[in-house]
């Protein structure tokens, strides 16, 4: 199908491989950013053959946000995970039944009413992170290890009704591994030969030795589960024991729950430490959540209904997720022939729209959209805005399932540690953002003093 104007590509492109030159393994989706600079809001990179179209425009993503035009496509870094996880929620193929039959069976899990017997669970394991935190004595802590237990533990604890002991042990094997795995994915996503061969010389036999561990882990939860028979309404609750005519094959039970330790664990745990180092960095922001959390709390232990009034953390959240999407981005297929703007796709080709463009797009945001400013996310300031240009939780009905669930839980954590703990960064330290299949904040310490 010919397009209507010509799709620029990276500069070098050599015969019969291609646009090999500037492959970026390591941090491949800053690199992308950086590209759209020199190349324009879109470009397309073919290797061996294979055309990849990268999209970081808001007005083009607007396009392939079109339901009725593009779907979800899984692309090669999460068809990467697919031995580990396999048609779980967020590696299943459009075309695989067990999607629709888990996103049946479990969102009921998400109701309000669901949330509510939540919130007391992410009520004490915060509350145990506090009291981890206290010990510090005002020395630097590890942040991303630090929310890493508490993500943990609330997704442990609140889906499954499993303990990880995440504050009684340094470094969680299960951690360990997931970490691992998704930095495989990423980089063995890359069609390149040479990576390709370097990978599976020197990292293969690890990484199926984490996805057995990974895998052990989550039979041993699901064992005690039904070892026990105990009924907890929670999501494994639901998966095991569902009350409407759609079941779940063991095999598939085994992979919403990787998924979910994984999307939830994950994730949440990079917002947070993206949020806390620009908390950090702004002491007149963090007041601002000090002051409203004193005030929605008073003083007492935060009810459900309490959370939903931190409005002004929300905008903290929202703003943090803008200039740093713990997915980076996503890939979509073309249901039939279209256009892009002026650029034409056949059914079938895909794209991949890159959210930290798309979120820092100038036209959108204004000519300060790489500055954090939570007041964008106002109400007042907020209306009229595009929801095409924030994206965080994906699009579509592939979007996050567990959106609310994040937005719960990450909004209680920073309010209540800024109740009790003054934040503060790390003399010197210069935000540097290290990618997996997410990006977090590379060696990102901080100070949490006892107010």
């Amino acid at each position: 199908m010919p397009s209507t104007t010509t799709i620029p590509h990276p500069p070098r492109r050599v015969p019969i491989l291609g646009d090999v030159f500037g492959i970026d393994s390591e941090t491949p989706n800053q690199t992308t950013l950086v590209r759209f600079e020199e190349l324009g809001p879109i470009y397309r990179r073919s290797i061996l053959g294979t055309d990849l179209t990268f999209v970081g425009s808001a007005e083009l993503a607007a396009d392939i946000f079109d339901e009725t035009k593009w779907e979800k496509f899984v692309g090669r870094p999460l068809e990467q995970l697919r031995p580990l996880i396999g048609d779980g929620l967020f590696t299943a193929y459009n075309w695989e039944s067990n999607w629709s039959k888990a996103h049946e069976v479990l969102m009921p899990a998400f109701t309000k009413e669901s949330m509510v017997s939540y919130h007391d669970t992410m009520v004490q394991v915060t509350d145990e992170l506090c009291e981890t935190l206290s010990t510090s004595n005002d020395e630097l802590v590890p942040v991303v290890d630090a929310m890493s237990g508490l993500t943990l533990e609330i997704i442990g604890r609140c889906g499954f009704g499993y303990t990880f002991d995440s504050f009684q042990r340094a470094d969680h094997p299960f951690v360990a591994a997931l970490t691992r795995s998704l930095t495989y994915a990423q980089k063995s996503g890359i069609p390149v030969p040479f990576i390709g061969k370097l990978l599976r010389r020197n990292e293969e036999k690890q990484n199926a030795a984490d996805r057995a561990l990974l895998v052990e882990t989550v039979d041993g939860v699901i064992a005690d589960r039904q070892q026990t028979g105990e009924r907890r309404r929670d999501l494994l609750d639901r998966m095991l024991y569902p009350e409407g005519d759609v079941t779940l094959d063991p095999e598939n039970i085994r992979n919403q729950v990787l998924t979910f330790l994984i999307a939830g664990h994950e994730t949440s745990v990079n917002s947070l430490s993206f949020a806390l180092h620009f908390l950090a960095q702004n002491p007149d922001v963090a007041e601002k959540v000090r002051a409203e959390a004193v005030e929605v709390f008073g003083g007492t232990t935060p009810k459900y209904e309490d959370v939903a009034r931190l409005r002004y953390t929300r905008q903290v959240i929202s703003e943090s997720l803008r200039l740093w999407p713990s997915v980076p981005g996503f890939f979509r297929v073309a249901k039939e022939d279209t256009t892009v703007g002026n650029y034409a796709f056949a059914e079938g080709e895909w794209a991949f729209v890159l959210l930290l463009a798309v979120q820092r797009d100038k036209q959108g945001w204004g000519e300060d959209a790489e500055e954090f400013n939570p007041d964008r996310f106002d109400p007042q300031n907020a209306r009229g805005r595009s929801s095409e240009l924030f994206k965080p939780f994906g699009t579509g009905i592939r979007s996050c399932i567990g959106r609310q669930f994040a937005l719960h839980e990450m909004a209680l954590a920073l309010a209540t540690v800024l109740t009790r703990f003054s934040v503060s960064a790390e003399a010197g330290y210069e935000l540097s953002v290290e990618e997996t299949l997410t990006l977090r904040p590379k060696d990102l310490k901080l100070s949490f003093t006892p107010r």
